[in-house]
């Protein structure tokens, strides 16, 4: 991984929140790879699926420090206690917060518990983790924070809209963040993948939709954060294709079946 910020060229620490997503394994491959990182802490709510990971990751790269870190991402006492155990041993270089749920759009329009449990996860988690990093790395005065979003937050569709919105949410977040952290050498990168080959998506799958690799996409995170590019469609032609969705007149729009 390229990543400037780091003046001295010490091996470099990677956290990884959300580390059992798919995307978030394959990112963490691809900078382990490319070499340059001594410490990786994978952070997420199962330990037992974390440490899979994390021995997964040691057998690709037997020099790198692996640990494993676990905790309630969705609860802000619990968010800040884990960051600042994580900073006490030196503020990370890079992190990527990576974790989030596709709701089923139906159940949460009739069951608010639902559609609460969806914005918390996908959008109100990934903020306040953010965050909880970034004052850390202001006062250290560098690092890189990547915030996997999605189209979704692009614009409001009946299909997934709850999700969208907790999307959307992220999406202002990271624009007022990069705002804040514009004249430090701390970059915010949001990363918006269009629908990827996940478990996640795999009813997609089953209906024959057309899904980016994870490779792919994970390719085009650990670029875009290396550049510390602002916003990273994943792949690139989603840019494209939000961009006449959210163009598209409110008279076209409502006609349409997304």
């Amino acid at each position: 991984m390229q990543n400037n910020n780091n003046a001295s060229n010490a091996p470099q620490t990677l956290v990884i929140v959300g580390a059992t997503s798919l995307i978030a394994q394959h990112c963490a491959r691809q900078w382990l790879q490319a070499g340059g990182i001594g410490r990786v802490v994978l952070v997420g709510r199962d330990a037992a699926r974390l440490q899979g990971v994390a021995d997964d990751l040691q057998v690709r790269q037997p020099q790198a420090r692996i640990e494993v870190l676990a905790g309630d991402v969705t609860q802000a006492a619990s968010i800040a206690a884990l960051v600042q155990h994580l900073a006490a041993q030196g503020v990370p270089d890079t992190v990527l917060i990576a974790h989030g749920s596709l709701p089923d759009q139906p159940q949460c329009q009739s069951d608010l518990a639902s559609a609460e449990q969806a914005m918390v996860v996908n959008g109100l988690s990934p903020v306040l983790c953010a965050e909880a990093f970034a004052g850390a790395m202001q006062v250290a005065g560098r690092g890189t924070i990547g915030i996997i979003g999605s189209v979704a937050g692009d614009r409001g569709r009946k299909s997934n809209y709850v999700y969208g919105a907790a999307k959307g949410l992220v999406e202002r977040y990271a624009e007022g963040l990069q705002h804040r952290l514009a004249a430090t050498n701390v970059k915010v990168v949001l990363v918006k993948p269009g629908p990827t080959d996940t478990p996640m998506t795999a009813h997609l799958k089953a209906r024959g939709a057309k899904l980016a690799s994870v490779e792919q996409v994970a390719q085009a995170v650990v670029r875009g954060m290396a550049r510390g590019t602002p916003v990273v469609y994943a792949p690139a032609k989603w840019a494209l294709i939000m961009a006449v969705i959210r163009n598209l007149p409110r008279m076209v729009f409502h006609k349409m079946d997304i």
